[in-house]
């Protein structure tokens, strides 16, 4: 995703916080945190949203530069998310 996706994302969370999210984690625990938070309140809605959207593009930011950060970020259950779009083998593991 280059910067006119990003900003594309973006606009549609500021709408419709649930279609960004599923846009970035796809359909899991995730999207059903955000749609109830949605329903209990507007706002509540999008900081889950957006902070789903800065984790995920800081996870691919990291990865892109080849660090790997090995925490999981808290409140995020997609394994997507957390490695910023890169699964299974695609980020070079720690050298322990």
């Amino acid at each position: 995703m280059g910067a006119v996706s990003a900003l594309f994302l973006v606009l549609i969370t500021i709408l419709v916080p649930p279609v960004g999210v599923y846009c970035v984690a796809g359909c899991g625990a995730d999207l059903l945190i955000n749609i109830c938070l949605t329903l209990l309140g507007y706002i509540p809605g999008h900081i889950h949203a957006f902070y789903l959207e800065y984790v995920y593009y800081d996870r691919r930011e990291q990865a892109r530069e080849g660090r790997f950060q090995a925490a999981r970020a808290p409140g995020v259950y997609s394994d997507r998310v957390q490695s910023g779009g890169h699964g299974y083998g695609t980020i070079v593991q720690p050298v322990e």
